[in-house]
This record gives C-alpha cells, structure tokens and sequence, in this order.
C-alpha cells in the first residue's frame, strides 16, 4: 500500500483540530461498545453502502466495512442521483448492532449483526412507504421498542416534523400508532430533522438539527414520557466560529465519563465533513461545544484536548486513498456509481482491471453505473493514476472522472493509430426529486501514442463565494485534469469549477466502458497515489 498522510487531525501533543475527517462522511451516527467506537453514514446511490468506520480515540478513524453491498431494489442498477441510502442510525442493543437506514421513495429498512466487521444481514423493510427519513431506534428499560424518524417533503409534502413509533423489540416490525411528537414551523425549528434518541436521568432527549445544513444549528428536545410533550432548547450555534450550520450527529460517551459530540458540516463541494465536540450539562439540558458565555449553548471548537478514553492505545490513522491494488479485495476507500455487478473488474494481486463495460452511445459520463469513485480526502490535493492502455480495443474509452453536480472528465479513447485525448463537461439538472437530464460538452485536448499514461486530478481552492446570499463564506475549488506519457511531463486537458453532486460530495475515480458494438477489452490501472 503507498504511503499517504492527507488530513490528520490529531497533532500527536494530546490535542486533535477540527474537522476530525475532511471527507463526506454526511450525517453521520455513532456509538460506543466497549472501548470501540463506531461510525456509519449516508451513501446514497453509491456502492458498496453504509460505510462503517471504527476508532478507539473518537479522534482516529478508519473505514473498516460496508453494511451493504448493493442498494436494495433494482432500481438502483442504474444511477439515481439523490436518492438511496439517506441518514442512518447505529445503535447496541443485548449483543446485537442494528442500523435503520432511509431510503426516502421505498422504505425503512433495518440490518442486524453479532459482529460489525463481518457480515450484516439482507436488508428487511420495517415501514414500506415513502416520505419517512433519518430513522433511530430505542430500547427502553422496561424491554419496549421506539423508533423516531423525520420526514421528507419532497416524498410527503411537508416537513419539519418529527414521529414516535412503537416496534416490536426483536425490530420485526412497528406497532401502535405513528405520533407526532414535534412540529418544528410551530417552534421556530423549521427543517428539523435527523432525531437521534436517547435516555439520561429519567429524561428521554431527541437530538435534531434545525435551519438547514448550511445556516442551521443543533437542537436538543427533552420529555419525561416519551410521546411527549416536548420542550426544546438550542445547544449549539454557529456564533463566531467558521462552522457553518453545525448539523446532524451523535453523542457519545467515553468510559471515563466524559460526553461528545461527533457532527457534520456542509463546506460545499468536499460535502459534508465531521467534527467532534466537547459535551457538558447544565440543568439535565446539553451544551454542545464551547460554552458561550451568558448563553445556555455552545459554539463549535477548532483545537482542543483529545477525549479521555483511559488507557487504550490507538494509533494516529485516517481512511485510506492511495491505493496500489495489491490486495485480493477492492480497497474500501472505493465505492461504484450504482449497484455492482461481477463483470465490471478484476484484482490480479498486482493491479486493477477494469472491463470496458458497454453502455449507450448517448450516455452522460456521470450516469455510468461503472465509475470507481472516492471521496475527497483533504480541501486541496493532488491524485494521480497510473494507467496501461494495452490491452483496450478501438472504441474503448478510459480516463478519471470527476464527480459532481457539474462533472469534468479525461476520456481517452483507443484507435487503431494512437489514443484521443478529450475532455468532457456536464451539468447534470434536477427535477424535485431526480435528476432529470444532462448538458454534456466534448473537445479533443491531443493525442499520444503510448499506453502507458499518468492522469494527475488537482484539487485547489481558489477563493471563497457565496452560496446563501448574505457572504462569501464557502470554499470555491476548481478541479484541473492532466495526462502524462512519462509521469514528469504533463498536457493540461481541462479545467472544471468543483460542483457537490445531489447530496454528496465531488468524488473521482478512473473508469472503463465501451460506446461500440463489438467486444471490448480491459484498463490497467496499477496505481492511484494522493499527496498534499
């Protein structure tokens, strides 16, 4: 495996800086069995899903497992921006993890395992209906089952509201009826959502976010019945800190005593980022982050002490990005456009192969099933790939991809003389809901005539702009595309302003397919290497 160092945010003096992980890890859910931690967040509609990172510092993370290896339904063999797997929830209940996760136009679903880093159960549907989101479960002490979940109003035609449920507490099913606990447009929280339940000192507390991703805060409800009613209070705000809309996450203890926060913020194109909070209480009421002085919340930390977690020893580690492919599994730094299939690579123990998988001749470049992506790993980066066009066939296309709502691709594409090199652009456009077409643009940038090539992605921030008409207060990046025939020498292709996709973070990857009739043949590629 090459070495890497991308985004640490633990300095090594017994301190950590936010954001703990630069990467797209949205709405993220984590808990704490034993000394171990875990954390899992949305996918969407990229595979494998339901990443599952582990750490024993809460600092320190790595992925070390996908919950699911395909979207359930087959509508997810095709791209389908935006849609998939939303915000799940992670909890540890008599020996047994269980993830909820949403998928806003089919259903809540539940998976279950004895043993998180080996295999999780088939999905089973516990709520088969639209318009339900960000679901958690709960055991209380008394042996019953809640579930609390938010809504989306582009499934169900409002939001801001959140419902309790009874379940049957072996997760086989909801009883009783669906309540509505919260109304956040009758209390000055509109967009709450992601609900996160907890118990303490006789108080149930939801934890939800309010005023969206970008400008919102976080809000604490408490009861002491569980069906409410509800009163509620804010415990943490932007304030003075560059944390915009500190949004949806997880609290968590450690075995000292000590209470944490793990979070999200929306920086645009990288996505949505996670930071870790400093916890406390005051009156059986949370305070998020530093306390702000004459407040009753906090406000987001940049620096400050590591968690006590005793006596565990845990390395300094991030998620994985460079990769030589010399394992006998996909590294899980990686993740494909839409539901895999066996036919689209193979690992030879010293490099990748991808199959140039036929597609339409008319098919955009971002709705290719087959594009091998990850997320970005740090603000700004340099990724290159080296790649054999040997064993291709004419008409076969390869290259790197960017992935976003506006995407930039380096096409190469293998003659019988040489190989074109072109760059490609596309916007994708939305409808409510999916994405409803793309405007793609394709010019010839050179050819070369080896089959050795080098593709260099370079992230860079160039500026700031504003994206909620008030200040420029968000990364602008572009993203530049080069290739090489040596690895020194590089021909600029083109030059795309970085655009998130539908929900998630720019991701980039290489890719294979093949717009002709006729059997195709196959890309090498023998290393993505990431360096700051």
């Amino acid at each position: 495996m090459l070495n890497q160092n991308i985004w640490n945010a633990d300095p090594g003096d017994g301190t950590y800086r936010n954001p703990i992980l630069y990467a797209d890890y949205s709405d993220p859910d984590a808990i704490r069995v034993g000394e171990d931690y875990f954390m899992i967040s949305s996918s969407f509609t990229n595979t494998p899903g339901l990443p599952l990172l582990h750490s024993k510092d809460l600092v320190n993370w790595k992925v070390v497992n996908y919950l699911v290896k395909n979207v359930p339904t087959d509508r997810y063999s095709e791209p389908v921006h935006g849609c998939g797997v939303w915000a799940p929830a992670i909890r540890y209940h008599k020996g047994t993890y269980y993830v909820f996760f949403p998928m806003p136009d089919e259903g809540i679903y539940v998976i279950q395992t004895k043993d998180p880093f080996g295999e999780w159960s088939e999905p089973f549907n516990i709520r088969p209906a639209a318009g339900w989101i960000d679901p958690c479960p709960f055991w209380d002490e008394d042996g019953r089952a809640y579930m609390v979940a938010g809504v989306a109003k582009s499934r169900i035609g409002y939001k801001s509201v959140l419902h309790m449920v009874e379940m049957k507490p072996d997760c086989s099913g909801l009883i009783g009826p669906e309540v509505k606990v919260f109304d956040g447009n009758e209390n000055d929280q509109v967009t709450i959502e992601g609900p996160k339940l907890y118990k303490r000192n006789g108080w149930y507390y939801i934890f939800a976010p309010a005023g969206g991703v970008k400008t919102g805060w976080q809000t604490v409800l408490r009861s002491r019945d569980i069906f409410g009613p509800y009163e509620y209070r804010v415990v943490m705000r932007q304030e003075d800190s560059a944390v915009n809309g500190p949004h949806q996450g997880a609290w968590v203890d450690t075995v000292t005593g000590e209470d944490w926060f793990l979070h999200f913020q929306d920086v645009y194109a990288a996505g949505r980022i996670v930071h870790l909070q400093p916890m406390c209480w005051q009156e059986d009421w949370p305070i998020i982050g530093e306390p702000v002085e004459g407040k009753d919340y906090g406000k987001p930390v940049d620096v400050y002490r590591k968690p006590d977690v005793g006596s565990v020893d845990w390395p300094v580690c991030e998620p994985a990005a460079s990769d030589d492919f010399t394992g006998e599994k996909l590294g899980l730094q990686w993740q494909w456009n839409a539901n895999v299939t066996g036919d689209w690579y193979a690992l030879t123990g010293e490099e990748l192969q991808l199959n140039a998988v036929p597609t339409k001749a008319d098919r955009p470049y971002g709705d290719v099933p087959n594009l091998l992506l990850q997320k970005w790993p740090a603000p700004e980066f340099v990724c290159v790939t080296e790649m054999d066009l040997s064993h291709l066939q004419p008409g076969d296309e390869a290259g790197v991809i960017s992935m976003g709502m506006t995407y930039g691709a380096l096409v190469l594409t293998k003659g019988t003389d040489g190989v074109q090199i072109n760059f490609v652009t596309g916007t994708q456009k939305y409808g409510p809901i999916v994405c409803t077409n793309t405007e793609e643009i394709r010019e010839e940038t050179g050819r070369i005539t080896s089959d050795t090539v080098f593709v260099r992605y370079e992230v860079k921030r160039v500026g700031l702009q504003d994206l909620n008409g008030n200040e420029k207060n968000f990364p602008l990046e572009e993203v530049s595309l080069s290739c090489s025939t040596d690895g020194h020498t590089y021909i600029p292709a083109g030059t795309v302003k970085a655009v998130p996709g539908r929900w998630v973070g720019v991701k980039n990857g290489p890719f294979c397919v093949r717009r002709q009739d006729g059997e195709g043949g196959y890309l090498v590629v023998k290393s993505v290497e990431y360096s700051r």
